[in-house]
């Protein structure tokens, strides 16, 4: 009897280490396909992304794009395909040839499905849109640059997680100093020695404790002139000038409250400091192909008093409303903000930078019905100009752009979220060749670019606009290493190629997409020394950094005469 019960025993134990070891062997299973490892963890989906991950692929080492984003490349194939070049004989490595390849696909008869392509008008920024002596392609429809986007991570074997988020609350480890880790929402970890955060957020860079700032410095900050609240000065042409416009419901009449997109805040004093964000706003690319046009549906929630102000505009005499019906190929457009009451949704992103993915998502679709409604009333409302509504009830979205979402560009227009504040900041002086810039990792050339921060009421009681500035660069000028580097005492093996380290308005030529581009690939060349090297992101040799960069076609400084 005592030897059936310690057989009995004996057996309850053997089927008891079978059950854990095989609920052990399940649990590592199980970990395994939800833990990913790889040389660098790429965070982002953006065009810096995909130059970012394609170039530690060709530096030998493992990569895997973690994604909040389901389509890749970011504005560059959702909407902006009138690209905002500047010099483009600065842009090189694979920036450039994400240039070439769109040159490249344009030059297949098939790609030109609604007009031929000699009755294309080639007219770009500055140089031909088809440049045939250097073999690129600066004006591009959003579906082609998402297919070079595609086939930069197919033909280099990049593994991408699609819409996979950080969890920004407890999603990044950090052990002395260095991120070992960073966990998405849907439970997947990812370790590496490096992480690039290449999102237009910043998310992994505010998670992991790097120090940023969100909103303007002031013009004493930097010593900058064209920082700060920028009260009376009038650049471009996205003003209300001297049109004396009311804001208020009633003309003229302060007690009856003002109309929709005004605020009521003092604005503040010029060169001050605030924490308002430029304006956001969607790249829709439209056409006037009947067979290939959707016309402009009224929204949810359509309410035309929103749109007070441009009726008023109107009755001003404004009409350059078609001046950024910018032309892309196969008779469309990429159709921007332009004017005092346009696209950009003036003073509704301010909370966007820092808020949870919830609230994001918010801030988007009231983007989205705020435009989607504009369109509507241009084209329906009694009081647009009838020569105005019967020109633009010719125009309707692109049926073959963004099919998977009514057409509508997948990415919101994020001009500027948060900037870190590393290791160097850029600042207009540096734009302005006011000082040398150390340690070159590409080159910018664009205008010092602002889009308007907020929409005030004049002492005068007048509606005015605030915050749009455009200064141009006397010549290209130098992006230095610094910029995309946190500071060594707080995470010691992060690159931020997208959120870089700069002033609000040195930031407003940096932010262009061939730079973000420039950037993302000199950030994977420092990720992959870094590895090679065995050091922080901030110790590696500078003249290292540079002899790849230059073998790779970066360009770096302006050529010597």
């Amino acid at each position: 009897m005592s030897n059936l019960k310690w057989s009995v025993k004996f057996l309850a134990l053997v089927l008891f280490l079978m059950a854990f070891g095989c609920k052990e062997e399940k649990s590592k299973e199980e970990s395994n396909s939800e833990s990913y490892t790889a040389d660098v963890i790429v965070y982002g989906g953006t065009s810096a992304a995909v130059t970012a991950a394609v170039q530690v692929k060709k530096m030998g080492k493992s990569v895997i794009m973690v994604s909040p984003d389901k389509h890749l490349g970011g504005l560059s194939s959702s909407g902006l395909g009138y690209t905002d070049t500047g010099n483009k004989e600065v842009i090189g490595g694979l920036s450039r040839e994400f240039y070439q390849r769109i040159y490249q696909k344009y030059q297949q008869d098939k790609t030109w499905r609604w007009q031929k392509k000699d009755e294309y008008g080639n007219v770009g920024q500055g140089t031909p849109a088809i440049d045939g002596n250097n073999r690129t392609m600066w004006i591009f429809e959003p579906h082609v640059a998402e297919q070079v986007f595609e086939d930069f991570v197919s033909e280099n074997e990049i593994q991408v997680f699609r819409e996979e988020y950080l969890d920004r609350s407890n999603g990044v480890e950090v052990t002395d100093g260095s991120i070992t880790m960073i966990t998405t929402l849907s439970g997947k970890e990812f370790s590496a020695p490096v992480f690039i955060d290449a999102t237009y957020e910043g998310d992994l860079m505010a998670a992991a404790g790097v120090t940023f700032t969100i909103g303007r410095e002031a013009g004493s900050t930097y010593d900058e002139e064209w920082n700060g609240i920028q009260v009376g000065t009038l650049h471009h042409q996205h003003h209300f000038g001297k049109m004396n416009i009311s804001p208020y419901k009633v003309p003229g009449d302060s007690t009856s409250g003002v109309v929709y997109g005004v605020s009521t805040e003092d604005p503040g004093e010029r060169l001050e400091a605030d924490k308002r964000v430029q304006a956001y706003n969607f790249r829709m690319c439209l056409t006037k192909v009947d067979e290939n046009r959707v016309p402009f549906e009224k929204p949810d929630g359509y309410d035309p008093a929103h749109y007070e102000l441009l009726a008023r505009v109107y009755e001003a005499g404004w009409d350059q409303t078609f001046n950024k019906f910018d032309p892309i190929p196969n008779l469309k457009t990429d159709t921007n903000n332009h004017g005092p009451y346009s696209t950009d949704f003036i003073g509704e992103n301010y909370d966007y930078p820092e808020a949870s993915y919830e609230r994001r998502r918010e801030i988007i679709k009231e983007h989205e019905d705020y435009q989607k409604g504009l369109m509507y009333f241009v084209a329906n409302d009694s009081r647009i100009p009838e020569e105005v509504q019967n020109e633009f009830k010719q125009w309707g979205l692109a049926k073959d752009e963004f099919t998977d979402n009514g057409n509508w560009p997948h990415q919101i227009y994020v001009r500027e979220a948060r900037r870190m504040i590393g290791e160097y900041v850029m600042t207009e002086n540096d734009i302005l060749g006011n000082r040398e810039v150390p340690n070159s990792i590409g080159m910018g050339s664009y205008t010092m670019d602002s889009h308007n921060v907020q929409r005030y009421i004049t002492p005068e009681g007048y509606v005015q606009n605030e915050g749009d500035i455009g200064v141009h660069a006397k010549e290209p000028y130098k992006i230095a290493l610094g910029t995309i580097l946190p500071k060594k005492e707080e995470i010691k093996n992060l690159i931020v190629p997208v959120a870089v380290s700069s002033s609000h308005i040195a930031f407003g030529s940096i932010r262009m997409e061939p730079v973000f581009m420039i950037l993302g690939e000199s950030a994977a060349s420092l990720a992959s020394l870094s590895i090679d090297q065995q050091k922080p992101v901030q110790e590696v040799t500078y003249t290292d950094l540079r002899a790849v960069l230059e073998k790779d076609g970066q360009r770096l400084e302006l050529p010597k005469e």
